[in-house]
Parts: structure tokens; sequence; C-alpha cells
């Protein structure tokens, strides 16, 4: 055994030193380690030998196993230098040439949006508050004021799990939740994702909301115009006009629609805003008692004002964006330009 395994060891180091290229390398590799290779079949050998033998035998193939490796290893690395240095050699290249460097990522325009949102209603008071996106029909629809026989529910485009299960279409469950929790006064906005059937330019299946909800006593109207004035011309612009406009949503009575001037037009009338002068940017209004019933609020004593607003629609309006679509394309080439 000690005699074969010193002409396996003579063999290898003959054939290592002619070795010149890394395929050649791998086939060594093979002849001494592989499955079928010398040390192998050696310690298969092995097994045949008297007990008292056996272990001097062992000790001499795991070293000569153990020297195989450590050769094989030095010469890797040995022919991969060469190789990298005939490629450099070969094309030519400058080393003293600067590097590429790599392009550094950014904040999604979205998110930057959101972010801007949430930092401008902080800075009034509000807290964040998050909830689900899966959520039953109860706190979707029904403690909003919409029945399942309400003609509401058409307006939503829901993508229902089962009967009693939802994707949110709206993140105003969440004001829900927080009103079952917490007692008047509180002042909470709520961010996240919703989800709806709808598919186009302007419609995304998953698209970001943030609803706000404050509930307090004597909060009225005025106190909702005041807030969306402050927030709309923080985004926009001070320069920016607005308009409210009556508006039909069941969980706040009454309800309006707020529009500001035409961001691509200024207001003189273009496709964007269909010749009009104004674009819509969110819905509002004062929250129906009914609401407060389902939390067991007193709404002789408290009154409270709601808002909703979608993420995308403020980025495609600030950056001039004209298809929603790109935000989720995840083109570099769109996604660089912020």
């Amino acid at each position: 055994m000690i005699e074969k395994l010193e002409q396996h060891r003579e063999d290898f180091n003959a054939r290592i030193t002619v070795v010149s290229a890394l395929r050649e390398l791998k086939q060594l590799r093979t002849d001494f380690l592989g499955k079928k290779g010398c040390v192998s079949l050696m310690l298969k050998e092995m097994r045949s030998l008297p007990a008292e033998e056996k272990p001097q035998a062992g000790k001499h193939i795991n070293e000569f196993k153990g020297s195989v490796e450590s050769l094989l290893q030095a010469k890797t690395l040995e022919l991969e230098e060469k190789s990298g240095q005939a490629s450099v050699a070969a094309d030519g290249f400058d080393t003293t040439l600067p590097g590429r460097g790599e392009s550094s990522g950014s904040v999604h325009p979205v998110t930057q949006v959101m972010d801007e949102i949430i930092s401008i209603f902080f800075s009034l008071g509000f807290s964040v508050e998050e909830g689900p996106e899966i959520e039953t029909d109860y706190y979707n629809f029904e403690a909003l004021n919409i029945p399942k026989d309400h003609p509401a529910r058409d307006m939503q485009d829901t993508f229902y799990v089962n009967e009693d299960i939802v994707l949110r279409t709206h993140t105003s469950p969440v004001q829900i939740h927080v009103m079952e929790k917490q007692q008047p006064p509180l002042r909470i906005i709520a961010p996240g994702r919703v989800f709806r059937c709808d598919s186009d330019i302007s419609h995304t299946p998953m698209f970001h909301q943030i609803e706000g909800l404050m509930v307090d006593e004597n909060v009225s109207f005025g106190d909702l115009k005041g807030v969306m004035d402050i927030f709309l011309h923080e985004v926009f612009g001070k320069q920016t006009r607005l308009r409210f406009r009556p508006s039909f949503f069941p969980f706040t009575c009454p309800s309006a629609e707020v529009d500001i001037e035409c961001v691509m037009c200024s207001g003189k009338g273009c496709r964007v805003c269909s010749s009009t002068g104004w674009l819509e940017i969110l819905g509002c209004g004062m929250v129906d008692p009914a609401v407060f019933k389902f939390v067991d609020y007193d709404s002789e004593k408290w009154t409270g004002f709601a808002f909703g607003l979608g993420i995308e629609r403020i980025a495609m309006l600030k950056y001039g964006i004209n298809d929603i679509r790109l935000f989720f394309e995840n083109d570099l080439r769109f996604l660089k330009q912020f």
C-alpha cells in the first residue's frame, strides 16, 4: 500500500508540474480526488488490510490527500492570476484609467411624496396610524355607513377574498380601528396601500392613499377648509388656487371634493384638465353621525372631519407625469429622474 501511494505521489507531482491551463487542472483533480480517483480507490482497498495495518495506511492516505488538495489550490491561484494578466494584456486595458464607479440609488417618487405629505400633517399635530391590508367587510364598508345594499359599493371595484373578507379599497378602516380603541380628541392620518379592480393610464390595481381624521369638540367645516388650504399650498405652492365642490361620500355629511388650479396650464384650460382649468385632488367632509354610532362616540358632543387622497395622483401632478403605470414598471431611466 505504501509503495503504491509513493507511485501516485510521483505521478501527481510530475503531472501538476506540466499543467498550463485550468481545464487540465480540473482533470487532474478528478483523477486524484474524484469519486473514482486514486485516493478513493486506495481508501476502498484499505478495507481489505489487516486491522493492525489500517491506522498506518489511513494516516498516509490522508496526508497524501491533504498534500494534493494544497498543491491543487496553489496551482489554481497561479493559473487564475496568469489568465487574468493575459486577458488584460490582450484587451489592452489601461490600469491608470479612473474607475466607472457605482451609481447611487434614490427614494422612489411615490415614497418621496408620501413622506412629504406625512411631514406636513405631522407638523399640524396629526399622528400616523396603520392597519391591515386584508379587511373584513364590516370595517371596509359597514362601519363606514356603507351597508351591503348601498349603491356606493359599486364605486369601489372591490377585490373579494370571500363574502366577508376583502382587500381594503381605502385606508378609512384604520379610522374605525383607532376610534374603537381611543376616545376623542384625536387627530390621525392613515397612509398605506389599497386595492381596486381598475387599470389604465390613471388607475392601477394597487395604489397608495392617505386618509385623515380629526375629532374634537366644536370641529367645523371651516377647520377642514383651513387644514386643506395649508396642506395643498405646502405641496403645490402658495400661489395655487383651490375650490370646494359639493359631493357625496356615505361616511361624511356634508361632503366635498377639492380641486386645485391646473398645474399644467395654470388654469387656462388644457387636455389634462379637460379645458376646465381645475383638477380634482381629494375628497373630504364632516364625519357622518352614523359612523360615530359604530364606535360609541357621542355625536352631540363630538364632531369631526375626514379626508382621503391618492399619493400617485399628487405625485403625477407635482412632477408632470402623464401615466400612473410608470411608477410601477421599475424603469431606471424614469426613476433616476427623482
